[in-house]
């Protein structure tokens, strides 16, 4: 009997490591991150979750979550940018609410006819479509931005509201949009894959009664090796009520970073990538 015992508690241990919310990014979708390596605890929120984002039983990238504010603390893939069509449905993460729903993301709707998860319970666990109607100077910023990957499954994967924070319209439609179109392409032309970690700093206030936290800051840093074997890196970072972006070294956003978190040392990728 307790071997018997000892192989459900083994096989339940390997089903749970094949799910979308995983106990860390250690070993599980670390593929998205340079050298295997995930960024330090200095980001980590009080109430994490860490999401292997599953779309068609596939991952796409890998969400840093926080549960308590409702918003990721960042979304981290592999830069692959190519033409395709923005989805008009958003989805949810069906494993904040059980582990024992499906790993891939799910519309609330699907959610609630196939699988008869309430309302109650998907809005418990994470922020829903309705958090986000009838804002007022804001709007649905995506972390990892659809028009980064060339694929359709991958741009659709980026339709989560678990990738998404409240985030200024002027930043999202202005300066923030010149990062992701123009930037991002003119410093990564030389890269051989280029990783991204995008995220947003929480702030003091909130939308929708106080469910989810608007940023006071959004961030992006990236990290490559270049068809020359030189490996380059930088970061950016805005405010998150004005139309303005900072450019500057991965270094000095981990300073600044380090700063606005309050949690301790911020290090966004592996040692290799240069911070000067």
């Amino acid at each position: 009997m307790l071997w018997l015992l000892l192989l459900q508690v083994w096989a339940s241990c390997l089903w749970l490591g094949q799910g979308e919310v995983v106990k860390s990014f250690a070993n599980t979708c670390n593929q998205f991150f340079y050298q295997n390596m995930p960024p330090a605890k200095g980001l980590e929120p009080q109430n994490p979750a860490w999401i292997c984002q599953t779309f068609k039983d596939r991952p796409f990238y890998a969400t840093l979550y926080d549960k308590k504010g409702r918003i990721p603390v960042y979304s981290a893939y592999i830069y692959q940018p190519g033409p395709g069509t923005r989805r008009d449905e958003w989805m949810v993460e069906p494993q904040l609410i059980r582990n024992n729903l499906p790993k891939d993301m799910e519309t609330e709707k699907t959610l609630r006819e196939k699988y008869s998860v309430s309302e109650k319970d998907i809005r418990e666990s994470q922020a829903v479509y309705q958090d986000y109607l009838k804002l007022k100077g804001l709007n649905r910023g995506h972390l990892n931005p659809a028009s980064h990957h060339k694929t359709q499954d991958g741009r659709n994967a980026t339709f989560t509201l678990t990738n998404i924070v409240p985030q200024n319209t002027a930043l999202n439609k202005g300066k923030w949009n010149d990062y992701e179109q123009k930037t991002m392409p003119k410093k990564s032309k030389d890269c051989k894959t280029t990783y991204a970690i995008v995220g947003a700093v929480p702030g003091t206030s909130s939308i929708a009664n106080g469910r989810v936290n608007v940023p006071s800051h959004i961030w992006a840093s990236a990290c490559c090796k270049t068809k020359k074997n030189t490996v380059i890196a930088w970061g950016a970072i805005a405010e998150n009520n004005q139309n303005k972006i900072r450019i500057l070294t991965l270094g000095a956003l981990e300073k600044k970073l380090a700063e606005l978190y309050k949690r301790g040392p911020v290090s966004l990728f592996h040692k290799d990538c240069p911070r000067k």
